[in-house]
């Protein structure tokens, strides 16, 4: 072009702009369809000429507005080989639209007036160019051309190239969120096969309607319209410039299985496991069943991202508009994420008409069509889960009720309605029969599929195929359609110029492929940093604000072009209503927008290190409802942990403008934050989560901790995970060094995802639960299953695997011999696998169990495993009950070299070394076996080894097989348990049963209850037989050495519980347990029956012919009183009796021989045992024989008659008699009995109300029957009567009646009652309420009552007045020896005496808190007992005031008296205090002891107080010692030195204790000093203090010998005592009177 044609203004530059494009028509199509998403490139337009094509497409766009019009320019500029000049002069036109508007007026005016486009006015029209106007646009030429190099600088900077093609974009969307296909722009599909979708065809005419012909053809011009607009929509998709056609046709549908699990409406989820079918594809012409009519048809097409959910849903559009779907007159496809922009309330008239396509004419009538043939219409709603999500008050609550009402058939009936969504919850308007479809993405043939479609050149196919064949990562990516149409296109972009086998390091992660991707999408390699950090922040933005719908404002102009020009946007047309529409842009994929928002985070300078960690988190993969919004950063964390490695450095650099230190300082503390996730205890779905973050990074030491972090039990429940995802969890735990076990519980998963896990050696518990797993799943595992070294537990349950996926795994099995547990629960298998997988048991030397629980096999097949467990010789347990079927095994202890032998080999030895050690336990349970299958099994059994347990509980045995099996008992070797229980079995079959087992002497029990159809068999171990005489006579010999005992006793247990047995069947009964009797100890249980009186008289007479029994229980029997009673006569007809039990109310009777087993031969024969062996110990003790009767009514007569009863019973005898009450007359009736019951050693009422009487009935038995000893009542409640035995000579008694509320009116009696007694040791009233009044009466009557141990009176609410009426009284209890009251918490008083008169009495009183009232009292009493000479008064409240007074007016004619008081004060008294209280004592103080560590002053008077000669008080020391009467003690201290040396004349002992004698001065020490010097009767003295002083060297001087009163000091010692200094004085006289 001539520069010069470039200065001639805006029409030059127009004319310049049309010839450029005219030439790439294709190219100015794609970009109308792009910037013009809903313009109809009608064919009408043909027929213009291409200039005026051209202008009237740049006129539709210049109208759009300066936004649109400048992007446009954009793309002109950056995409088509345009000169710098015009390039230039394009740019400088963003925003001037006044000359480029005239000039499209100027233009457009050649054209017809059809021919414009529909609301642009027409311009005005100029007749030229002004010379003035030309001068200015040549002014502006010149300042153009001199930003010329500023402009071309900015070209370079946004990445423009010199000419750039259409990047090669494929497979149009990866699925819903911003796809190309929702723009309808982009997407080029291939053609389906012809035969889609059955029944219902179409008509080619459309039917006659009610409303007439107008009505019809009203109808008739919409549908054609409809399906017309969507073969303009996808009928005229115009590849890219030099791009092959069929590169935009690529399609391979993937997976889809139909899922069988129900919906739970109220919740909203799938209800249980996803049982998604395996190996039953289904077809899109299974997707609708045409052939149900009513209720609403709704199907949910679920996958994940990037599975090709929308896809699939516009190519269903697509062939609907081709005429394929021919079932359907109507087709309508609605995307949520437009939906959600909806802020009003919507008819369905208005969603259909407003949003999608609006009638010509009269819409109502074409809705009313619709509505009549309903069955014919198809609604499609893509992305059903982000409509899940509240968008506040303007929600998309509206839209969300007009698809709910479709689904449940209240709008639109008979409509069908298919929905997309990811998985998770769904809304609870599904219904719960809306049919579920499952998309599992691309397998290994559909991803070769896909590349040879992808790459039609030959030696490109095969490039590609061979990558993917060598990189196993690359590949399992490839299982996303979305993932492998981005590795097609960079291996197109690689392959030409790398080497092969390059994609290993090229495309190692997701993140490198989507970086490669984006490289291949720049032109000639060359990236436009800015543009993409700028992008990448508007990606950022939008997953932020849960916003994937971008207008124009949102975007720059120049992003927009350079978007659409590398394809990483696209284009739709937005309606919000009627009239209302505008041009929306959005990411060609989520992921890519996910891509671009890290590449932000990661490069921009812009975002510093806190704000990118926000972002890196892990996100469940189950999908919550109660999010305010969409979350859309599903892999925004997986590609910050990709952009982390080391290997995006350089990407990361480039992009942020070299600065490599943020880079790397953004990469480590991504690497950090994952760091802190790996040791965290997480949920199945983010361990998954993070395990593709970490390898994302490619870091190996973040890899390791992750991979030790795992918890040991890792479980994966319930969400879906793909081939990838295994994948990526097989890579992380090859940096694992410790064992795993992975559970995967509802998990849908893709048919071949266990071939992710080949060669995981970590995997030690292996398990599987889905309805997925079919054959196709076995046949994976078997290749993966021989790889994994270290696998120990196999487990396939509830799978869909037939005997075509079994053989595969039977074949693999034995390449495991290390598996020790193998589990295929709930396959429904046939019993012909069964066998077969059984038949592989030899082959695993190691394992312990096999589960084939819930496969349903016949009665044949079991027998033929219960051979198997015969023949084996490792399986220890075959359980079969119902549905469980499960084999336990014990496999032999073998060595690594034994192990790797032929497994024939194994087998043989393991036969010999095991047939003769092992036992086997075989439960049948509920199988259904009969008569003849016992046969059969008896027959096999009996060549088989020890049986431990056989379980036949549940069949159809009835009384015949019970027979034979209870015969063939003995010969089977059974050692634990034969259970017969539920077979059917009666009363007759009973005796045949008891009859069969009586000879086996290995029965230890037999349980039978027809009416809880319970028959059990227990069984002890066969004794060894002796052989030899040598070995029988030192068996015997070692049986005579042992006490009765300890004898080896063989007993046997014959319960027969409720079976309806009576009276007429006991003698039956009786004789078929005659056999059993000679076995050994019986114990016989007949409870539960219907004996009644006449059966258990019968049962009486009876029982002496079964021998010695050890028990027998009556239990609910009906029996009546009497006949209870009358049981009491077996003690004395059955000697092996001793313990009759009795319960009548709840009919509880047992009877009970010695449990010790001495009576083992009281009756029969005994054995043939040396003569005197009955002195080495065999002779019968005389052991107690008891009678517990309880819940009884004992009313008088009754127990006269049971009294009668027993009277002839050999004793000795225990009576234990429990009943709610026994009434005065009935306790007087037995106690009446008692001397009529000689043998009678204990009598028992326990919990047994009694009257406030009893207390005297009892306390009189004491004296009417001499046999009791001890008569002991306790609350009115429990009462027992001890007597002596014949023997026993008579002695002392006791009685005990506490807690009988016995008051001061009662105790007369009871004394008058008790002093009946002879002998009365003991008498305790204790916890009464007899007060100080019956205290007071009590004591006055004590004289009489002839008690020579104790009496307590504790507990009887007195006060400090009994305590002193105690003091009072003791002058008339001379028997009393001691007494002791404490009336604080302990509340005790007792009384304890002598027989005969005791001389000196002790009295200790405490916390009796006297006050000073009771203080002359207390004296007086004290004053008038001359027999009490020790008083101690502990805690009494009494101060040293009143102290002193006590001791001045206790006074007695002669004697001595010692008083010990223990109060508070005694250690903060000082000792002059406490001596000046002795002071007082009215008589003679003999010895003073005081003790601060005791709180205790104990002082000794001598009565009468002896006056010493004046003389001595005068005594006159040697010379040179200080006189008494000279030393300085003051005139109070000469007065109390007065009194002291007038009462402590006779002081023989003086003891001192922890007391400071000189803590204020030395006055202490000074009267001491002088004081020892005065009393000539001291013999000891004696001080202890902790504190070391010399003070008490004070008194050694005083002491020698020159100043000692008597020459008779014998020792004088000072020494410290402990670890703490502390003297102790001791001076001992010998009391020389002078």
């Amino acid at each position: 072009m001539d520069p010069v044609d470039l200065q001639l203004g805006n029409k030059n530059l127009w004319s310049c702009l049309v010839r450029l494009l005219s030439k790439d028509p294709e190219w100015l199509n794609a970009k109308m369809k792009f910037f013009l998403p809903n313009t109809d490139l009608d064919s009408r337009n043909e027929t213009l000429d291409p200039e005026q094509r051209v202008i009237l497409q740049l006129n539709k766009l210049h109208v759009q507005g300066s936004a649109t019009w400048q992007s446009f320019i954009h793309c002109v500029c950056m995409q088509l080989e345009v000169p710098l000049e015009l390039e230039v002069l394009l740019l400088s036109t963003f925003g001037c639209d006044d000359g480029f508007t005239s000039q499209l007026g100027a233009e457009g005016k050649s054209l017809p007036e059809s021919q414009l486009h529909q609301g642009l006015k027409r311009p005005h029209q100029s007749c030229g160019s002004s010379p003035r106007r030309k001068q200015c646009r040549k002014q502006q030429l010149v300042s153009r051309r001199k930003g010329l190099e500023v402009l071309h600088r900015q070209r370079r900077r946004l990445g423009w190239p010199r000419r750039v093609s259409p990047p090669i974009w494929l497979h149009g969307d990866f699925s819903r969120e911003g796809s190309a296909e929702g723009a309808g722009s982009t997407i080029q599909v291939s053609a389906l096969p012809s035969r889609l979708f059955q029944g219902h065809p179409m008509s080619s005419v459309l039917k006659e309607t009610q409303g007439g012909d107008q009505f019809g053809e009203l109808a008739k011009k919409y549908l054609q319209l409809l399906r017309t607009s969507a073969q303009q929509r996808y009928g005229s998709r115009i590849p890219g410039s030099g791009q092959s056609h069929a590169f935009h046709q690529v399609y391979v549908p993937p997976i889809l299985r139909r899922a069988t699990a129900s919906l739970d409406t109220q919740e909203g989820a799938i209800m249980g496991d996803l049982k998604v079918e395996d190996g039953t594809d289904v077809s899109i012409s299974d997707l609708f069943n045409t052939r149900v009519n009513k209720g609403p048809r709704v199907t949910v097409l679920l996958g994940k991202a990037g599975m090709g959910k929308t896809t699939l849903a516009h190519r269903l559009c697509q062939k609907w508009a081709e005429g394929h779907l021919d079932c359907f007159q109507a087709l309508f496809l609605f995307e949520f994420r437009q939906l959600n922009l909806i802020t009003r309330f919507l008819t369905l008239s208005q969603l259909l008409f407003d949003l999608y396509l609006s009638p010509e004419s009269d819409p109502d009538a074409v809705f009313q069509y619709l509505e009549k043939n309903a069955d014919q219409v198809l609604l499609i709603f893509d992305g059903l889960d982000e409509a899940l999500q509240p968008m506040g008050p303007d929600g998309p609550g509206s839209v969300l009720t007009l698809f709910s009402r479709l689904c449940r058939g209240t709008l639109l009936p008979g409509c069908r309605v298919m929905a997309t969504s990811r998985p998770g919850k769904l809304p609870a308007c599904l219904p719960a029969e809306a049919a579920m479809v499952y998309m599992l993405g691309f397998d290994g043939p559909r991803v070769e599929e896909y590349v040879n479609h992808f790459f039609s050149a030959q030696p490109l196919q095969e490039g590609a195929l061979a990558e993917l064949q060598t990189n196993g990562r690359l590949r399992s990516l490839c299982a996303v359609p979305a993932l492998c149409q981005v590795a097609c296109l960079c291996l197109h972009h690689l392959l030409p110029d790398h080497a092969p086998g390059q994609s290993v390091a090229l495309l190692p992660t997701m993140t490198q492929l989507y970086m490669q991707m984006v490289l291949a999408l720049s032109p000639r390699g060359h990236l436009p940093t800015t543009s993409l950090l700028d992008l990448g922040e508007v990606a950022l933005r939008g997953l932020e604000t849960g916003k994937v719908i971008f207008y124009a404002k949102d975007i720059a102009p120049p992003l927009i072009a350079f978007g659409a020009t590398h394809s990483l946007l696209t284009s739709f047309c937005v309606r919000t209503g009627p009239g209302h529409q505008q041009t929306g842009y959005a990411f060609t994929h989520v992921s890519l927008q996910e891509f671009l928002a890290a590449l932000h985070l990661m490069a921009s300078p812009k975002v510093d290190k806190d704000t990118l960690t926000q972002h890196v988190t892990l996100h469940s993969r189950w999908v919550q409802r109660t999010k305010a919004r969409l979350d859309l950063s599903d892999h925004l964390p997986t590609f910050l942990a990709g952009l982390a490695s080391c290997t995006c450095r350089p990407f990361l650099s480039h992009l942020a403008q070299g600065n490599e230190d943020c880079v790397g300082t953004k990469q480590a503390a991504v690497v950090q934050v994952l760091k802190k996730l790996a040791t965290r205890k997480l949920t199945g779905p983010k361990v998954v989560e993070l395990c593709h973050c970490v390898n994302e990074t490619q870091e190996p030491e973040l890899a390791s901790l992750t991979a030790q972090s795992l918890p040991y039990q890792l479980p994966f429940h319930n969400f879906p995970l793909t081939c990838t995802d295994l994948a990526t969890l097989t890579n992380i735990l090859e940096h694992r060094e410790a064992p795993i076990h992975l559970d995967f519980d509802g998990c849908p998963l893709e048919p071949h995802c266990p071939e992710a896990l080949v060669g995981c050696g970590q995997i030690e518990n292996l398990s599987f639960k889905s309805r997925k797993c079919g054959d196709a799943f076995a046949e994976a595992l078997s290749r993966s299953l021989p790889t994994m070294g270290r696998l120990q537990m196999l487990g396939l349950a509830g799978s869909k695997i037939t005997a075509r996926g079994i053989s595969h795994l039977v074949k693999a099995l034995p390449l495991c011999p290390q598996l020790e547990e193998v589990s295929f629960r709930d396959n429904q298998l046939s019993d012909q696998v069964v066998l077969n997988i059984v038949e592989v048991l030899p082959h695993l030397p190691r394992l312990r169990k096999l589960d084939l629980s819930g496969n349903s096999v016949c009665v044949s097949t079991l027998l033929c495993l219960a051979r198997v467990a015969v023949t084996c010789p490792t399986i220890r347990t075959l359980q079969a009950r119902k549905a469980d079927l499960i084999f336990l095994l014990s496999p032999p202890t073998e060595t690594t070299a034994e192990l790797q032998r032929a497994p024939d080999l194994q087998e043989s030895d393991g036969q010999r070394k095991g047939a003769q050690s092992r036992s086997l336990t075989l439960r049948l349970q509920k199988c259904q076996l009969q008569v003849h299958d016992a046969e059969t099994l008896i027959a096999l059994l009996q060549e088989g080894p020890h049986l431990e347990e056989v379980d036949l509980s549940g069949n159809q045995l009835e009384d015949e097989g019970c027979r034979l099996m209870a015969e063939a008992a003995s010969q089977l070797h059974i050692t634990r348990k034969l259970d017969l229980s539920d077979n059917g079995l009666s009363l007759a079959g009973v005796h045949c049963v008891l009859r069969a087992v009586s000879a086996c002497w290995t029965l230890a029990e037999l349980h039978i209850s027809l009416q809880h159809k319970t028959v059990v068999f227990m069984f002890a171990q066969e004794p060894e037989e002796q052989e030899g005489p040598q070995e029988r006579a030192a068996f015997l010999d070692s049986l005579m050495l042992q006490m009765p005992s300890e004898l080896p006793l063989s007993s046997r247990r014959m319960r027969l519980t409720h079976c309806g047995l009576q009276a007429k069947h006991l003698e039956q009964l009786c004789k078929a347990l005659g056999g059993s009797c000679h076995l050994g100890h019986l114990h016989l249980d007949f409870s539960g029956n219907a004996l009644g009186d006449e059966g258990a008289t019968r049962l009486a007479q009876l029982l002496p012919g079964l021998g010695a029994l050890q028990s027998l229980n009556l239990s609910e029997n009906s029996l009546s009183l009497d006949a209870v009673l009358g049981l009491a006569r077996c003690f004395s007809t059955l000697q092996w009796l001793f313990h009759l039990d009795i319960s009548f109310e709840s009919q509880h009777i047992l009877l009970r021989g010695d449990k010790t087993g001495r009576d083992i031969w009281t009756t029969g024969s005994s054995p043939d045992f040396p003569a005197g062996a009955e002195f080495l110990g065999f002779r019968r003790r005389c052991i107690p024989r008891s009678l517990r009767l309880s819940e009884c009514p004992l009313e008088p007569p009754s127990l006269t008659h049971l009294c009668a009863t027993l009277k002839e019973c050999p004793g000795p005898l225990e009576l234990q008699l429990s009943c709610e009450f026994l009434s005065d007359q009935s306790l007087e009736t037995l106690l009446d009995c008692l001397p009529r019951l000689p043998q009678l050693s204990l009598l028992q009422l326990s919990q047994t109300g009694l009257s406030p009487k009893s207390p005297f009935l009892l306390a009189n038995t004491l004296s009417l029957c001499p046999r009791v000893k001890k008569v002991d009542l306790r609350s009115l409640h429990h009462a027992t009567l001890h007597f002596r035995s014949n023997e026993e000579q008579e002695g002392v008694c006791c009685g005990r009646f506490t807690g009988c509320s016995l008051s001061q009116e009662h105790v007369e009696s009871l004394c008058r009652l008790l002093s009946k007694c002879k002998d009365l040791s003991q008498v305790d009233l204790s916890a009464n309420l007899l007060g100080d009044s019956g205290l007071r009466c009590l004591l006055e009557c004590l004289p009489q009552v002839p008690i020579s141990g104790s009496l307590d009176l504790s507990h009887n609410s007195v006060s400090q007045e009994s305590a002193l009426y105690l003091v009072e009284t003791l002058p008339s209890c001379p028997r009393v020896r001691e007494a002791s009251v404490n009336l604080g918490s302990e509340q005790s008083f007792r009384i304890h005496f002598s027989k005969e008169d005791q001389a000196g009495k002790t009295l200790r009183l405490s916390e009796c808190s006297f006050r000073p009232e009771h203080v002359s009292r207390l004296a007086t009493g004290l004053s008038q007992s001359l027999q009490l000479t020790e008083l101690t008064l502990t805690q009494c409240c009494l101060d040293q005031e009143q102290l002193a007074i006590l001791l001045s007016l206790v006074g007695r004619p002669a004697g001595l008296f010692s008083l010990r008081v223990q109060e508070p004060w005694a250690d903060r008294a000082g000792i002059l205090s406490l001596l000046e209280v002795c002071a007082q004592a009215s008589g003679s103080v003999t010895e003073i002891s005081i003790s601060k560590t005791q709180q205790q002053l104990c002082v000794q008077l001598e009565f009468p107080r002896q006056e010493e000669n004046p003389v001595a008080l005068r005594w006159d020391p040697a010379p040179g010692t200080p006189r008494l009467a000279h030393c300085d003690l003051g005139t109070h201290h000469s007065l109390l030195v007065g009194q002291l040396m007038e009462t402590c004349a006779r002081l023989q002992q003086l003891s001192l204790s922890q007391v400071n004698l000189w803590e204020d001065n030395d006055d202490s020490s000074l009267l001491l000093q002088n004081l020892l010097l005065s009393l000539s009767q001291l013999k000891t003295f004696r001080y202890a203090d902790k504190t070391f002083t010399q003070a008490p060297l004070q008194l050694c001087p005083a002491l020698t010998p020159p100043v000692i009163p008597s020459p008779g000091l014998r020792g004088l010692s000072v020494s410290p005592c402990g670890q703490k200094p502390q003297v102790a004085l001791e001076m001992i006289f010998r009391g020389t009177q002078l």
